[in-house]
């Protein structure tokens, strides 16, 4: 899980939420060991801060009489948050390919492959309804938590009190520790609220606030479970991107050969994004599929229509691999702004249709 950013009424999942602010070192072995044996000052003040959020919220009297008085500051969240890879917005950039084959590795293919089989039914049912193929829920879904094998173990209101007293996100993490609660009220079980440390919960690995906004009941059974049911988690993915404006029967993007002597300053982007600039910044100008082709860009398949507005992105500089990634391409962005992340799931969710190799 990559950088990620937190857009206004696209609430974002992951561990990768968190990646997008500069990391401080951990603290010493000492304080932290310190930390384990001490609640820190002002915590327990803390805690009616936040049921006083919560109650202007509507969130039940029963629901806070149960959760405020008992909630834990977890010193480990401080550190795997402060421990992040990623550094700040100067830091060097890895190269793609090392990250390709961790995350689009034979194992996760083979293991899609099978989860694909299995679910066909439900996924053609979604897709039928919502335009989003089934292999790109597939591949969310196997990216998140390997299929649901890894879904996290932190129990969510605890985590999620411990980053808003914590600060430097303290707006942003109390309006997700409200949500928690409000899921709460919806009647599902606290012992159910485990997740990530920072907050990201069930198949999906949807924070709090995108599970009340997005989570779907897929099967009918008047349940949204996205812990324990697949079809409620790949109906609620398919559900987060019709509304991020997937665009059905178009590819995320293709395969491209890119000539030697490409003259990549012709197509700088003429503008920053306003958000998540840096991942943006690394894609070219938009133009059409027949502008590239003019311009010698070779696409590998022909389902990209000439008219097709797409972007160019060789990740690791010339002569490595290259594609060209149309609008469907900046959804998957919606759902983790790392073009890392956005290319693995792309690859993945080909290699699972597929059967492909890496």
């Amino acid at each position: 899980m990559q950088r990620w950013r937190f857009k206004q009424g696209m609430a974002c999942v992951f561990l990768g939420l968190v990646g997008m602010v500069p990391m401080t070192s951990v603290n010493s072995g000492a304080a932290l060991a310190q930390m384990e044996d001490e609640t820190p000052d002002g915590f327990s003040a803390f805690r009616q801060t936040l049921r006083s959020a919560a109650a202007a919220q509507g969130v039940r009297q029963a629901t806070l009489d149960s959760v405020i008085p008992n909630l834990r500051f977890v010193p480990r969240v401080v550190a795997l948050d402060r421990k992040q890879p990623g550094g700040g917005i100067d830091s060097p950039i890895p190269k793609f390919a090392p990250y390709r084959q961790r995350h689009v590795d034979r194992a996760r293919i083979d293991r899609g492959r099978a989860r694909y089989a299995s679910l066909r039914p439900v996924l053609e049912r979604v897709e039928r309804e919502t335009g989003v193929p089934e292999s790109i829920m597939l591949a969310i879904y196997g990216h998140e938590t390997n299929y649901g094998a890894y879904t996290g173990s932190f129990d969510l209101p605890n985590a999620l009190a411990t980053l808003a007293f914590e600060g430097r996100r303290r707006d942003l993490f109390t309006q997700e520790f409200v949500a928690a609660l409000k899921m709460m009220d919806r009647g599902i079980p606290r012992e159910r609220l485990r997740g990530s440390w920072a907050g990201a919960t069930g198949y999906p690995q949807f924070l709090p606030s995108a599970y009340l906004r997005w989570a779907r009941d897929g099967n009918g059974d008047g349940t949204i479970d996205i812990w324990r049911n697949e079809v409620d988690a790949l109906a609620s993915i398919a559900n987060y991107f019709v509304e991020a404006g997937w665009k059905p029967g178009v590819k995320w993007g293709t395969a491209v050969t890119v000539p030697e002597n490409f003259n990549w300053a012709r197509v700088a982007p003429r503008v920053a994004a306003p958000n998540c600039a840096r991942v943006h910044g690394r894609l070219s100008r938009w133009q059409s599929v027949a502008e590239w082709r003019a311009q010698g860009i070779m696409p590998s398949r022909s389902d990209l229509p000439d008219h097709e507005q797409a972007s160019l992105f060789q990740p690791d500089g010339p002569g490595t691999s290259a594609w060209l990634l149309t609008g469907n391409y900046r959804v998957i962005l919606e759902y983790n702004c790392s073009n890392f992340y956005a290319l693995s799931v792309g690859l993945l969710a080909d290699a699972v249709e597929s059967g492909g190799q890496t």
